[in-house]
């Protein structure tokens, strides 16, 4: 493990020094592109010739969803600081899933046990999460990404909101059981 710690504080180091160079090259490519920098200037010829056709395809999405060609930059740079993240999240995640699952395997049969269970009730929290964000952004539940979701939580939230009137608009059955699974994945612990 510590191999790989060291190669994940270096990836950090990459990601956020690599994300300050491309604020730098995005910010110059943005001002050649709203011609605050002189389109005759070497350094914008430059940005045409090299930056813009890797960009292209951000500024096709930019355009597709109404936004001004100009903004690529910028949204290239936030969804590749957002990527970053993504990625040392997932990084860090994994390495404590690797700890708590060399920590089970050493305790033994209960320990393998218990840490069956974190992770059913881990993804069945996930489950739960996933599809209330995929409901305020309107993503079909059919979707591949998202149909996970609905087919693990439908089981329990279902019966629920047979139970649990809506508010208004508002169904809160998937914050009851969120609550509802973290009560009954505590108690289930407890017991062992």
């Amino acid at each position: 493990m510590q191999y790989y710690d060291i190669a994940f504080e270096g990836l950090k180091q990459v990601l956020f020094y690599g994300a300050v160079a491309l604020a730098v090259i995005f910010a110059v490519d943005w001002l050649a592109r709203t011609r605050r920098i002189s389109p005759f200037n070497p350094i914008a010829r430059f940005f045409r010739t090299s930056v813009d056709p890797l960009l292209a395809p951000v500024e096709r999405r930019v355009v597709r969803a109404g936004g001004l060609p100009a903004s690529a930059p910028w949204w290239a740079l936030v969804a590749l600081v957002v990527g970053g993240i993504l990625l040392i999240t997932l990084l860090g995640f994994l390495r404590n899933q690797i700890v708590g699952a060399a920590y089970a395997v050493a305790s033994g049969p209960r320990g393998v046990f218990v840490l069956l269970v974190s992770l059913t009730f881990f993804v069945l929290q996930t489950a739960l999460l996933v599809r209330v964000v995929s409901s305020w952004f309107r993503i079909s539940p059919y979707s591949a990404w998202i149909r996970w979701s609905f087919v693990l939580t439908e089981p329990i939230l279902g019966p629920l909101r047979r139970v649990i009137p809506p508010l208004g608009m508002m169904d809160i059955t998937p914050i009851v059981a969120y609550f509802l699974l973290r009560i009954f994945a505590s108690l289930l612990l407890s017991l062992l």
